[in-house]
């Protein structure tokens, strides 16, 4: 095995700058789902006794088990003789979420075992026939499952916007009761989320074109010359293939 030397040339070429690329994306796309928090709020009274509205919010984030997400009214207050903590959110999307976020996370250290590879065993993985077919059957993988991933949590955080918007009135128990009046007060945007399902087609993008870069180093594309002569009193093969 060759050993280990730095050479930055394969980040000039398309098949490591992709990689960079590539990198940079798996952060932006774990990062921006794995790291947020929200919550919901609603407004409730329950006249005559109480005309003042109370809020009462319900805090959610990854990976977004709102079933496990309880109403919490302010400390001390009683707001219409409900237990509001007895309540949660509906719906439990952790599966869709928790696989795109590990999925993201294994691309963000595959790509760094790669770029070590091309940067400091340039050589090793030029002269090799498996490394470059071992990298272009994972880019294939890759891709499809960055698909998979993105398209699932994609279909997911558009629950998750139903299950914490207006929508909450309706579900809610107490709110059916006609002593208590609620209204839909206020969810925290969920912008980065959005960045993150297009992180995540990005991503696919990214490692869809990749492909070709890669499949250009395996000997699918550049076959070895099996035909080259074993002795110096060899045949030399014909030119111009």
């Amino acid at each position: 095995m060759s050993g280990f030397q730095i050479n930055l040339n394969p980040l000039k070429e398309p098949l490591g700058f992709i990689k960079v690329l590539e990198w940079i994306a798996s952060i932006f796309a774990f990062a921006t789902c794995g790291g947020f928090k929200g919550q919901t709020e609603i407004q409730v009274n329950c006249p005559p006794a109480v005309t003042e509205n109370k809020t009462v919010t319900a805090t959610f984030g990854y990976p977004f088990r709102l079933n496990e997400a309880s109403f919490q009214p302010p400390p001390g207050v009683n707001i219409c003789d409900v237990n509001w903590k007895d309540y949660v959110l509906i719906g439990d999307y952790s599966s869709s979420a928790q696989f795109y976020v590990t999925f993201a996370v294994f691309v963000f250290l595959y790509c760094i075992a790669a770029l070590l590879l091309y940067v400091g065993y340039t050589s090793l993985y030029l002269d090799s026939r498996k490394l470059p077919m071992i990298d272009f059957v994972v880019t294939l993988v890759a891709t499809f499952l960055w698909l998979v991933s993105t398209s699932a949590w994609a279909k997911a955080l558009t629950d998750i916007k139903i299950a914490t918007g207006h929508n909450i009135i309706d579900e809610l128990p107490p709110c059916k009761k006609k002593a208590v009046l609620c209204y839909f007060g206020s969810v925290t945007s969920m912008g980065s989320l959005n960045v993150s399902v297009i992180f995540g087609f990005l991503n696919m993008i990214l490692w869809g074109g990749n492909a070709w870069f890669v499949y250009k180093e395996t000997s699918l594309h550049s076959p070895s010359n099996t035909s080259a002569p074993h002795s110096q009193g060899g045949i030399p093969p014909p030119t111009g293939i």
